[in-house]
């Protein structure tokens, strides 16, 4: 029964993307209509919204085509022309342009398009989160190109959410804690969270996952010199010595660097960052900082996004999607989360 259900969901994602222009260097599908989550039914999962991010090496090209194939996926302003499009695409929020409720092949789907070189900046320096994010949990990749650059850039992503997660987990901890940690860091300081998604949606997402996230981050958890793994009893222990933690912090993005330093660093006094990453290191409240780091990129792109998004999906399209999300959310808080998902 499993692999013949396999096969017609792979199938389901070739005749979508068969729609759209074939010039694209990463594709993927994530969300709860493509991974089951904590108290979804499979029916209820097929009924919810696929959601894809398209890499593309050249946007204005791609708009051009997409805009000849599925000009009705657009909101008013494709009226603006393909390079308008892609200027508000690369110009504004998190570099990510939205189609949203679109209807292809008896499914609901939103795809957001983002340039390969915005991707990779991304991957590698966290400069926005809003797509890194999304692939530190499972994604059903769809096309990926031969780009080393781009190969590289995935599993820098892949690392740095590990080692931010080290940094902000106790010595020792469970495979779940840490991909409970991997899962929220997205989520930190989006004020989505607060109105418009659900409360347990990490702990729902990771619940029903944690074979897919194993698959995803047991390599790089047996490679990685900081921490002892114990995969067959799912437990791990990590070096939180000021040694390990400054190792750590400077393996960490640039862009959460800047953020971390900027908290830490008072106005005028412009130490070198090593200086104030070695202090951060022997901070108990290390983890802390990390935190908040994190929570001021993720609160600055989220805003921004979705500011873009009520322009990119038009207002029809933005209050039946909100509707839907606070939906979401209401029916999310009636079911109390048990105590793994609090935790």
């Amino acid at each position: 029964m499993t692999l013949p259900a396999l096969h017609n969901t792979s199938v389901l994602y070739r005749r979508i993307l068969s729609q759209f222009p074939q010039d694209i260097s990463l594709a993927f599908a994530y969300g709860s209509g493509v991974f089951k989550q904590h108290g979804t039914s499979q029916g209820q999962m097929e009924k919810n919204m696929l959601d894809f991010v398209f890499a593309v090496d050249d946007p204005v090209t791609w708009h051009t085509m997409n805009l000849l194939q599925n000009r009705k996926h657009y909101s008013i302003l494709k009226l603006l022309g393909p390079t308008v499009i892609s200027s508000i695409q690369n110009d504004h929020g998190a570099s990510v342009y939205y189609n949203t409720l679109v209807p292809v092949d008896g499914r609901i789907i939103k795809y957001g398009v983002i340039s390969t070189d915005s991707l990779i900046d991304d991957l590698i320096h966290w400069k926005t989160m809003y797509v890194a994010g999304r692939l530190h949990k499972p994604v059903r990749l769809l096309v990926q190109s031969e780009s080393r650059k781009l190969r590289a850039a995935l599993v820098a992503n892949l690392k740095s959410a590990v080692t931010a997660s080290f940094l902000m987990l106790p010595e020792s901890f469970t495979e779940e804690d840490l991909f409970l940690q991997i899962a929220g860091l997205s989520y930190a300081g989006d004020f989505r969270m607060v109105i418009g998604e659900d409360k347990s949606k990490v702990a729902n997402i990771v619940k029903d996952n944690i074979q897919h996230f194993r698959i995803l981050y047991s390599n790089i958890l047996r490679d990685c010199p900081q921490v002892v793994y114990k995969p067959h009893q799912g437990k791990l222990e990590v070096d939180k010595s000021p040694e390990g933690q400054f190792t750590q912090l400077m393996a960490l993005p640039r862009t959460l660097q800047q953020r971390i330093t900027k908290l830490v660093d008072p106005p005028g006094k412009n130490r070198d960052v090593e200086e104030i990453l070695l202090q951060v290191a022997q901070d108990p409240d290390c983890g802390t900082v990390v935190q908040q780091g994190i929570s001021s990129i993720v609160k600055s792109s989220s805003m921004t996004q979705s500011i873009k998004g009520i322009v990119t999906a038009g207002l029809w399209k933005t209050v039946s999607y909100s509707s839907k999300k606070l939906m979401k959310m209401w029916k999310g808080g009636r079911r109390k989360p048990s105590v793994s998902q609090m935790s």
